[in-house]
């Protein structure tokens, strides 16, 4: 009896816990945070481009977009009824999504296009998310994505690259300032939705060299007998199309986009 009291007591006390952490969880996500300033804003902004454009760093910080791009292959296969078997990340940012079904149709074209679209769409969302003041809300859907994901994820490096990404952005998300979770927050909002970008670039230039056989453009122009070149400037001005939006979302603020890129451009020297 004392045995089963003293279990009694110990689930009750685990899931007052657990309730006290997802209230917490839950207030700060919905409270709003303010926005940086501009000349904080402008050097996120700048963090994220070269984050992109360094091509060292971009052999780290490319593993991000790879994550949301086969997250996007899994959300879209189960979407279209697919089944999803697994994914994989690898260390050369790399990754591959299987699921079973009709190697043709819609539902297979729209899990092949959902990967390079998918960046982008994380991007939006969290642009929005973020403009609105909820930062924190932002972070912890990523951490939820995250979590979602790596029940799929099917090997060691995988498992890794996930987990490191949800331990980061969690710790953030619950232990950091305000203005620590905001400057994250726009930093991922800018490195997603300029970060689907430099990829397609990669893709058409693997491709002109006679690579890239097994790619998603090669794959949906199979199935829709439209030119793999055609996806990939679908995605192109698919890319640029939300990075227009997101842009003008997050730089209303601070004067608009072309107010930004001016001091962007004057920020630069002064950095030097």
């Amino acid at each position: 009896m004392i045995h089963e009291l003293a279990i009694g007591s110990d689930i009750t006390a685990t899931t007052n816990a657990v309730q006290q952490i997802l209230h917490t969880i839950w207030t700060a996500s919905l409270t709003p945070v303010v926005a940086p300033d501009q000349r904080l804003f402008i050097l996120l902004l700048l963090c994220s481009i070269l984050a992109i454009v360094i091509t060292p760093i971009w052999g780290i910080t490319r593993n991000a977009v790879t994550i949301a791009h086969e997250g996007g292959h899994a959300f879209a296969a189960l979407l279209s009824g697919r089944k999803l078997n697994y994914i994989q990340l690898h260390s050369d940012t790399s990754g591959v999504t299987v699921s079973s079904g009709k190697s043709y149709g819609f539902g297979y074209a729209l899990t092949c296009f959902a990967g390079y679209a998918s960046p982008s769409l994380l991007g939006i969302l969290c642009a929005w998310l973020t403009t609105k003041g909820y930062v924190t809300a932002s972070l912890w859907i990523l951490v939820v994505l995250l979590l979602l994901m790596l029940t799929r994820i099917r090997n060691g490096y995988g498992v890794l690259a996930v987990v490191v990404s949800i331990v980061i952005v969690a710790g953030i998300s619950w232990s950091a300032d305000a203005d620590v979770r905001s400057s994250a927050a726009y930093i991922l909002s800018w490195f997603m939705l300029l970060g689907g970008i430099r990829p397609l670039i990669e893709l058409q230039a693997m491709r002109a060299r006679g690579g890239g056989q097994g790619s998603d453009a090669d794959q949906i122009a199979r199935t829709t007998h439209i030119p793999g070149i055609v996806w990939i400037l679908v995605w192109l001005i698919w890319n640029l199309a939300f990075l227009w939006l997101g842009a003008t979302w997050m730089t209303q603020s601070f004067g608009g986009i072309h107010a930004v890129w001016v001091s962007l451009i004057n920020l630069i020297p002064a950095l030097q």
